[in-house]
């Protein structure tokens, strides 16, 4: 056995450091002399041998933290003729060692630990190398296994220091571990925090990387919807109850122009009449969105009713403005007209456009904002005529198209026409009735297009 005095104390530090069990880090230590014992071996490799890769895979080390030392054992296999002294032992030569009932093809594991002096600096200094990266391979494995399940929650970070533009901050899993390190992104913050040393904050927990790239494996959030369900979620027991559920939820963390503020729509609904979702979220006075904005520093938060019909949705995704009327010009293509009076117009579309820019993303409508005074009924619904029946005459050229290379061979089709044979007369009859039907169709609403352009000028 070689001795490795100090080899508790070295184990009991290693896992305060790091913040590991102790089994785990005399396993690394275990793989790290393994991997010393290989590098004296090739050291000491005379006969010029070929290592194969997994060579050394019968080897094995037994730590013994009491005596504080390890062995180097080997697994070999029962032979009549050795070829191999490495991974093969001779009968006879078990025999001598007193192993009587030993038979061919059994396997006996055999002490080869090599003298104190023989293992070598080198070896010792392979050993220190490979203890370090096993023990942050170790560290990493535990973090990804601990916070695998908790991604899409949210935790309670403190922040420790500043690399570049990034935070990193320090999170627990609330599991009773300890506190691993994670990075907050610039991205990811909010212009209103104020990221001093050991400030407090919740975050949203993005991803837990994989992988042996070096800085911390988890990356959390402050700008992410997520950070806002679940603090309404937290807030409003009717949500946690699921009798006021949350339908969508469009946030602005980090506008476009830093004249403009971060603002959140959430959308809500229930299935309970006696229930109002939007008072249930915003409290009696205020008190429950209070804490969430409180919580995001000052955000601006709407909180809007949904409903299953697009125009009343719409009307309500632009709170606060008042609304008149909604036109859905396209539902196919979900491009909608929002009229409004004059002094509406500045409020609906929002500064910078941000107000309107939500509600598209809340609603999933491409919201056009209009002056109803000024709106022009016969022209716009002449303009969006023109364009549906475009893209119908689009639309009909292409199956035209379609149905002249299946039916009619073309000049690339020499060696592979599609036969005649392969289409019934029904069939084809059918296909040109239909393509005739959509033909007419398509002549009479151009039609009605060129009568309504000739009324409106």
């Amino acid at each position: 056995m070689v001795d490795l005095k100090g080899l508790k104390e070295l184990i009991e530090s290693i896992s305060k450091e790091r913040n590991l069990p102790r089994l785990a880090v005399q396993s690394a230590i275990r793989e790290a002399l393994l991997k010393g014992y290989e590098r004296f071996r090739r050291a000491q490799n005379l006969e010029r041998k070929q290592f194969d890769e997994d060579y050394f895979n019968n080897f094995d080390v037994q730590l013994d933290v009491e005596d504080e030392g390890f062995r180097v054992v080997a697994t070999k296999t029962i032979v009549e003729e050795v070829t191999n002294s490495d991974h093969e032992i001779s009968l006879k030569q078990v025999q001598e060692m007193g192993g009587d009932e030993a038979q061919l093809g059994q396997e006996v594991v055999l002490d080869v630990t090599p003298d104190q002096g023989e293992f070598g600096r080198m070896a010792a200094m392979q050993t220190k190398q490979v203890l370090a990266q096993k023990l942050r391979d170790q560290q990493r494995q535990m973090v990804q296994e601990e916070f695998q399940d908790l991604e899409g929650t949210v935790l309670q970070a403190r922040v420790l220091r500043f690399e570049r533009q990034s935070v990193i901050m320090a999170v627990s899993s609330n599991f009773g571990q300890p506190e691993v390190e994670a990075e907050l992104p610039k991205r990811e913050q909010l212009p209103n925090d104020n990221y001093r040393a050991n400030a407090t904050f919740k975050v949203y927990l993005k991803r837990v990387s994989q992988g042996q790239q070096r800085g911390p494996q988890l990356l959390v959030s402050r700008a992410d919807a997520g950070l806002v369900v679940y603090l309404f979620a937290n807030e409003v027991p009717e949500i946690e109850d699921e009798v006021v559920r949350i339908v969508a939820v469009a946030r602005e963390a980090n506008p476009p122009s830093r004249y403009v503020g971060p603002r959140t729509k959430i959308a809500v609904d229930t299935l309970d009449r006696d229930v109002d979702p939007v008072g249930a979220c915003i409290g009696a006075r205020g008190s429950r969105i209070q804490v969430v904005v409180n919580e995001l520093r000052g955000e601006k938060i709407d909180v809007i009713r949904w409903s299953p019909d697009p125009a009343t949705y719409i009307a309500n995704a632009l709170s606060p403005a008042r609304v008149d009327e909604v036109r859905l010009m396209d539902p196919e293509t979900r491009q909608t007209h929002v009229l409004v009076a004059e002094d509406q117009l500045s409020l609906a579309i929002g500064k910078e456009g941000q107000n309107v820019r939500l509600a598209a993303r809340l609603t999933g409508w491409k919201i056009d904002i209009k002056d109803k005074a000024k709106y022009d009924y016969a022209a716009e619904d002449a303009k969006f005529a023109e364009t549906r029946a475009q893209h119908a005459s689009e639309e009909f050229d292409e199956v035209e198209e379609i149905l002249e290379e299946e039916v009619t061979p073309t000049e690339t089709q020499i060696h592979e026409e599609i036969p005649l044979e392969k289409f019934s007369p029904e069939q084809l009859s059918e296909q040109i009735v239909n393509l005739e039907q959509e033909k007419t169709e398509l002549l009479q609403e151009n039609e009605i297009f060129e009568t309504t352009k000739e009324e409106s000028v």
